[in-house]
């Protein structure tokens, strides 16, 4: 059997199908990072907090109120993206021609507050919930076996990074959003409403 550093092949196509499965997780969550900060020049340290935030809606989402898995897939975003606006809108507007440091400290201290109040709703470990009809099963890869849940991660964190550079960089509203962060004012000459924009 080849091996690879020791370890039979099987094994190591192995980890890293399950590592990037995990990366699909973290290249959705530096992406999100990536784009407030681009766009707002906010390094943003409650935002590993919004991501569980939506994990935490959409599992109310399907254990409490019974909601369809694809029904909350896009429930949780829209419900979190919703209290981010109004954090943005009634806190962090203020600090932009600040020193970053202060919006920095805001969402940390926003931060702690999201995850001391879900640690004391939920505990500290993980909430299982069952995995949907659609996505029950497992693929044979040859090497392993991949759940098809699995899968579904991987695809998914492909669709929404190419979904997040398309509009960014193809669309109009991603022209016009990369033009207010680099010159708002030039854009508001041309009478387009940039914090309403951004």
């Amino acid at each position: 059997m080849t091996e690879i550093f020791g370890y039979p092949l099987p094994v190591v196509l192995g980890q890293l199908v399950l590592g990037l499965v995990n990366g699909s997780f973290y290249a959705m969550l530096s992406l999100g990072l990536a784009v407030i900060f681009g766009l707002l020049r906010v390094v943003n340290f409650a935002h590993g907090a919004f991501y569980m935030l939506g994990a935490y809606a959409a599992y109310i989402a399907l254990q409490s109120l019974g909601i369809n898995y694809w029904f909350a897939l896009v429930v949780a975003p829209v419900a979190v993206a919703a209290i981010g606006v109004v954090i943005e809108r009634l806190l962090l507007r203020h600090l932009y021609k600040l020193d970053p440091l202060y919006g920095l400290l805001l969402t940390f201290g926003i931060a702690l507050i999201a995850e001391g109040t879900l640690r004391q709703q939920f505990g500290s470990s993980g909430q299982s919930y069952p995995v949907p009809d659609a996505l029950q099963g497992a693929m044979n890869l040859g090497f392993m076996i991949l759940p098809i849940y699995r899968a579904w991660v991987i695809v998914a964190s492909i669709a929404v990074c190419v979904a997040t550079w398309f509009i960014i960089e193809r669309t109009r509203l991603g022209s016009t959003l990369r033009a207010a962060t680099e010159n708002p004012q030039l854009v508001q000459a041309f009478g387009i409403n940039v914090p309403l924009m951004v």
